[in-house]
């Protein structure tokens, strides 16, 4: 039999008595840890009791007040504070941990400077890719969820902070035609990657049950199907998961609605069925970043119906990826036909033509929102919807840990990924979904397509500049820029159809002005210059939105499309902030046009540890794999379709 733990000789009887005074105060001669235990009980944490003194609410409105003193006054430029050039990573490998404990008000100073020069996400000259401002109601959430740091593994330490995950679940499946809230539930995750990644884990799960693929691993060449337009995190859910991205089966889209194409998706199924090499999921995309493609779910599971996976092998599932899109479910009930909100004709039709074809996310067995998208809570606060949670459970369930008891009925820690997780973005999607309702959802969306359509107003009324994605719905306005003596339709109409050295020529020359013009107003917004009066926006641009007519191949860097891009998520812009963006953009135009360089922001290299890096990988027989972390790197997938949803 083992001998006992001996354990370290115990101080004497009533020595840690010996250390305080009677009324409770440490005596000056009790060790220096003891006396540095009163400062961080005292003063670094919050206290236990109400009716005590205590200076927390103080101190954090006194911090707030320091961060809100960053933002600039009306008209002033858009990002925080008054430092606006590039950030300095130079010497982040040199911090060290002090040596003694800091005050609050030092540690905060210090926090206050990494946010100089941040955008502010709510200014209206902040226009960038699918970056809103957080509401107030989600913000007062994370506070509140963080105050208690409660962890989401089990049901014994978030208490009822669970049913917000629970509840939140459940209104977005009420939104769902054909799903029951008795039996769909989500778990909330670190983004819509991570909601990506639930999905083919969970497929794979269930397509390879029979092969016992959690215990032997991935052993199976199984296809993951989706749209050439699909999201870049199709191949970060097949490297990370070990079914690797030549597993991927890339789907031509239309070229007219950009969704994925039903002949090419049957091809591919009659030649994965006839050569027995099995589906593990289709994944379709329910609003893409630009072009905002939706696929036809409905024509996916019947096609899924017509082509079953070889024996041996469990349906594939469907997974649609509507971090974007799913926000148009919120107008549940609108009665478009009266129109008692009084939206635009045109855009109150847009909206209802989006509604009608995310309906169809109903033939989905998960769905991933992002609430930090279009449902403007903090970053990051992503659900992974399951129509069969007990299903995604009994795949997914594990054995608990001995440390932990099942105190109450609900346990995710035994089937998420993550195990530990915050209460925050749970209680800010939650609060958000009570606080907006489906008016204010409503609102703020038609505010979005709003403030898109007069950019496109606008944009008509300028001969040197035109919308390039004005058959495309929803939120993105791309656009191209000329000088002022070039007519841009007839301009645009020839490098888009031509197929000439000459219309190449110009193509090219058009591409790099775009580029050079997104390039003048980063430098005017980073360089924190003003002119005529004015500060520069927070956009960007995009170098692959669409191929020419003549040309499909998206390798010939010639036959693509370059465009400035407004993707205005921000409440706060209005009417008067479009007018000012075409005026700054043409600003900006002239002054690329002037043949002045533009001047270089000051910046220095980053540290070693964090230098960029192209990654090998592949090898072997094919180049594939080479191939598809270039596409991720760019941000352009391989297609030979004309336009392209780029993910960010």
């Amino acid at each position: 039999m083992p001998k006992p733990h001996q354990s370290m000789n115990g101080p004497p009887d009533g020595y840690y008595k010996s250390m305080f005074r009677a009324n409770g105060r440490i005596k000056r001669t009790a060790p220096k840890w003891l006396h540095t235990r009163q400062v961080l009980s005292s003063s670094f944490f919050p206290s236990p009791y109400t009716g005590v003194a205590d200076s927390f609410r103080s101190e954090v409105d006194c911090a707030l007040a320091q961060l809100e003193a960053m933002k600039q006054v009306k008209g002033g430029p858009a990002y925080l504070g008054t430092e606006f050039g590039l950030p300095d990573y130079s010497d982040v490998n040199e911090a060290e941990i002090p040596e003694q404990v800091s005050t609050l008000q030092d540690v905060v100073a210090d926090m206050l400077e990494l946010f100089e020069g941040m955008v502010n996400t709510a200014h209206p000259l902040s226009q960038p890719n699918v970056l809103p401002p957080a509401n107030k109601a989600s913000i007062i959430a994370t506070l509140f969820a963080n105050y208690f740091s409660q962890n989401f593994i089990e049901g014994e330490y978030a208490w009822n902070l669970e049913k917000a995950e629970m509840e939140t679940s459940a209104m977005i499946t009420r939104l769902i035609p054909g799903w029951d809230p008795s039996k769909a539930g989500g778990l909330f995750t670190y983004g819509g990657s991570g909601c990506y990644l639930y999905a083919v884990k969970y497929a794979l799960a269930h397509v390879l049950q029979l092969h016992d693929s959690r215990l032997n691993g991935v052993r199976t060449d199984g296809k993951i199907l989706v749209s050439q337009q699909g999201h870049y995190a199709k191949m970060n859910s097949t490297d990370w998961l070990g079914l690797g991205m030549d597993n991927i089966v890339d789907i031509e889209t239309d070229d007219d609605t950009n969704a994925m194409d039903m002949k090419d998706l049957r091809e591919k199924l009659v030649e994965l069925n006839t050569n027995n090499i099995p589906v593990i999921a289709v994944i379709c995309t329910m609003g893409t970043t630009d072009a905002f493609a939706i696929d036809p779910v409905d024509e996916v599971a019947a096609l899924l119906d017509e082509f079953p996976n070889p024996s041996g092998y469990n349906r594939p599932l469907i997974y649609c990826d509507a971090v974007i899109g799913w926000s148009f479910l919120t107008f549940k009930g609108y009665d478009f036909s009266k129109n008692p909100a009084g939206i635009t004709k045109s855009i109150s039709d847009t909206i209802e033509q989006i509604y009608n074809k995310i309906l169809k996310i109903q033939y989905a067995d998960a769905v991933g929102v992002d609430f930090h998208k279009t449902g403007w809570v903090p970053y990051a606060t992503s659900l992974f919807l399951a129509k069969d949670l007990p299903k995604f459970k009994s795949l997914m369930n594990r054995p608990g840990a001995v440390y932990l008891n099942e105190r109450t009925e609900y346990n995710p820690g035994l089937y998420s990924l993550e195990v530990s997780r915050s209460a925050a973005p749970a209680l800010s999607a939650w609060a958000t979904l009570r606080y907006f309702g489906l008016q204010g959802f409503q609102t703020t969306i038609t505010n979005v397509l709003e403030m898109s359509l007069c950019l496109r107003e606008i944009l008509k009324a300028e001969p040197n500049m035109i919308c390039v994605n004005e058959e495309d719905t929803a939120f993105v306005t791309l656009f191209r820029v000329y000088p002022d003596d070039v007519d841009a339709e007839t301009r645009y109409e020839r490098e888009l159809t031509e197929d000439s050295e000459e219309a190449r020529d110009l193509l090219e020359e058009s591409n790099i002005l775009q580029q050079k013009t997104a390039d003048a107003l980063w430098w005017w917004l980073r360089s924190g210059s003003q002119i005529d009066g004015m500060y520069g926006p927070h956009t960007t641009y995009t170098s692959g939105f669409r191929t020419t007519d003549y040309q499909d191949d998206m390798g010939n860097s010639r036959a693509v499309i370059y465009a400035l891009k407004s993707f205005p998520l921000n409440v706060n812009i209005t009417y008067e902030t479009m007018l000012g963006l075409v005026k700054r953009v043409k600003i900006a135009r002239d002054m690329v046009l002037s043949g002045e360089p533009i001047p270089e922001l000051p910046h220095t290299p980053i540290c070693p540890p964090y230098s960029v890096v192209v990654p090998e990988v592949g090898g072997g027989k094919s180049d594939a794999g080479r191939t598809r972390i270039t596409d991720m790197m760019s941000g352009v997938v391989g297609s030979r379709k004309k336009r392209h949803g780029r993910g960010i």
